[in-house]
């Protein structure tokens, strides 16, 4: 989808569609709000007749449509809730609700009038990043599999009007930055939605070996005899089940955009398909565990945005890849086996393996390029969804200024993450009577924060933070129905616009 800006007020464009933003009405209060003057005009009294019957209440998720009378279009009246809880997140929704809402309905164009959008906590600069963010994400859906389509909208403008044109430059290029990050994401959702049979451990290095060649990046993928030489037991041991797509591990080098800048590592779990191994998984949603790769792509799609938006660290990359699968050569439980770093993990169940491949891709970056910071992602646990539901992801990290910086990214892109505790108790837990840690627990408790625990092991004292993204990183049918209109069905490359968000703005360390 294409976003741009345009100087004239929304009603005298030629868009099939409208768009205003309408608050909540008061309880008791039925005057008609003078943000909605125009767009009455424009029905010849239809909206004011209908918000005297109650037909527009303003709530959210609320689209009212009106045809114009004199046949330019329809008008669109989208419901942003209650003025006291109005943020750029109820921007970004009521967007991506107005493209949704369109689809198959015969509107290829919506016309975004942002002064309805605006008011004292939500300015006009971000009002235009969260309704451009909203419309690309609400508008995206995984296609390369379906013969045919509904048809939806192909092209959003949002409109200054007299009041904001004075503005134009500036909001220009915010609308044009956020829109390449969103594109960014809808080129990760593309990757990350692939199935098992298509995305194997070969076909992510593939892919990171062609970004690498269109945006000038050092990319090295070490196979499984590299793998071996090198001493990265971990990820050999997960992919040892599979006999047609053995494992991977690739590395992605952006420069930086400042001259002596810090190195941030960006590492990501990669399993193309998890099983579960010796320790199979119930046969009921295994087919979702396609998405079990999702951490590894969101580090493809970290990259691309470094390089696209050129943010000023030096960032690295590490994808860990592997097939997790039962057969006559897969690692099995009571298994030990020897990480990049030297340390040893017993391993208790195979199902605990996105850790196993983290242990050589965080060991292996720590030593080699001795980051200022390393950044985690992985679909690591179920516990994470059971403590903090499917749209928010467990945060835990050894630096409080790092954990803060993607804090205030994740309130500024409106993916929810939450700061979780890690304590000697988590880390009792995963030492092994026979090896340095263990890889699962002999009671089932704080599961996310035990993962994080066997984590923490592999980073030494670098400042380090781990986002356990099982929740947040896919939708399905049953989950799509709780979550904003921008999260689709399928991947959502969470932690994209996240951590990018974060590499933009966090100062250096000191």
């Amino acid at each position: 989808m294409k976003v741009q800006v345009d100087r004239r007020d929304g009603l005298t464009a030629a868009a099939d569609i409208t768009a205003s933003g309408v608050f909540e009405r008061p309880e008791k209060d039925d005057t008609f709000p003078r943000t909605l003057q125009k767009e009455d005009e424009a029905t010849r009294g239809l909206i004011k007749a209908a918000w005297a019957r109650k037909e527009v209440k303003g709530k959210r998720k609320e689209l009212t449509v009106f045809h114009r009378p004199d046949g330019k279009g329809r008008i669109a009246l989208i419901g942003l809730g209650p003025h006291a809880k109005y943020t750029p997140d109820v921007v970004r929704r009521a967007a991506a609700e107005v493209v949704r809402g369109f689809k198959g309905k015969g509107a290829r164009t919506v016309a975004f009038r942002l002064g309805s959008f605006v008011v004292d906590n939500v300015r006009s600069e971000a009002a235009v990043a969260a309704l451009t963010d909203g419309a690309i994400l609400g508008n995206y859906e995984f296609q390369k599999y379906k013969s045919t389509s509904e048809g939806g909208v192909e092209d959003a403008s949002i409109h200054l009007g007299e009041e904001f044109s004075r503005d134009e430059a500036a909001l220009k290029k915010i609308v044009n930055d956020q829109a390449t990050i969103d594109d960014v994401v809808v080129w990760t959702r593309d990757i990350a939605n692939l199935p098992a049979d298509t995305a194997s451990p070969e076909r992510l290095a593939e892919e990171a070996v062609a970004l690498g060649k269109e945006f000038g990046l050092k990319v090295s993928v070490f196979d499984e005899k590299k793998l071996a030489e090198m001493g990265c037991g971990g990820i050999l041991a997960v992919g040892s089940g599979s006999s047609g797509h053995p494992p991977r591990m690739v590395v992605l080098e952006y420069p930086g955009g400042a001259r002596r800048g810090r190195t941030v590592a960006v590492v990501g779990k990669g399993i193309t398909f998890d099983s579960g191994g010796i320790s199979i998984k119930p046969a009921m949603s295994m087919q979702e565990m396609k998405f079990d790769k999702s951490g590894a792509v969101a580090v493809l799609g970290i990259l691309r945005a470094a390089a696209t938006l050129k943010v000023p660290p030096r960032v690295i990359g590490v994808m860990c890849c592997a097939e997790n699968v039962p057969s006559g050569t897969s690692y099995r439980p009571g298994d030990v086996v020897r990480s990049f770093n030297g340390k040893t993990i017993e391993v208790i169940n195979t199902d605990a393996e996105g850790r196993v491949v983290l242990s050589d891709g965080l060991g292996y970056v720590v030593k080699q390029y001795r980051p200022d910071e390393v950044i985690d992602l992985a679909t690591l646990t179920g516990a994470q969804v059971v403590s903090l539901g499917d749209d928010t992801a467990g945060l835990v990290s050894n630096d409080e200024k790092l954990a803060q910086g993607l804090l205030l990214a994740s309130a500024a892109t409106g993916e929810p993450v939450w700061h979780m505790p890690l304590t000697d108790y988590h880390r009792e837990l995963v030492k092994s009577e026979i090896a340095d840690v263990r890889n699962s627990t002999e009671i089932a408790v704080a599961g996310m924060l035990t993962a994080a625990a066997f984590l923490e092991t592999f980073v030494g004292t670098t400042p380090w933070a781990h986002l356990d993204i099982a929740g947040p990183a896919y939708t399905t049918a049953k989950t799509r129905k709780y979550q904003p209109a921008y999260q689709n069905i399928g991947a959502t490359a969470f932690g994209v616009r996240l951590v990018t968000r974060y590499l933009e703005t966090a100062p250096p360390r000191g």
